[in-house]
């Protein structure tokens, strides 16, 4: 059986709950990613902020992305799966919920990333055509 931590990128970098925006753009921009997880002074996972967030929620509504901080722009509960759920959980929620990236946690604390990438890599064509199918239904 297959887990979350098996396909994982490990070691993912989180943007403090208190940073701005601009530092979250600033990050994404040097580690060449499109979504970074929020942590919280608690060492927790808060949530996740994308690239399009920080367009469409801050700068497109006239917001300051040098002061409204990662909390600011995160909402509701963060999505994520348990490092050792089985791939097959994690492809369902990822298809659920239309995400294409998800946290991967252990005690709420943020040990990976799963991407569109990582599943292209460790994944049969048939798990790959299912999840393809779930995002497009």
């Amino acid at each position: 059986m297959t887990k979350a931590r098996d396909i994982m990128h490990a070691g993912a970098d989180c943007i403090g709950q208190n940073q701005t925006l601009a530092e979250a753009a600033r990050m994404m921009r040097d580690l060449n990613v499109g979504a970074l997880p929020i942590c919280g002074d608690d060492d927790r996972l808060h949530g996740i902020i994308t690239d399009r967030d920080i367009v469409i929620k801050c700068i497109a509504e006239n917001g300051d992305p040098g002061s409204m901080t990662a909390e600011q722009l995160a909402q509701g509960t963060p999505v994520f799966v348990e490092a050792d759920d089985d791939v097959s959980e994690v492809l369902g929620l990822m298809g659920q919920r239309q995400v294409k990236r998800v946290p991967v946690v252990e005690d709420r604390r943020l040990v990976g990333m799963i991407s569109e990438a990582d599943l292209a890599r460790n994944l049969s064509e048939d798990q790959l055509g299912q999840f393809v199918e779930l995002l497009t239904a």
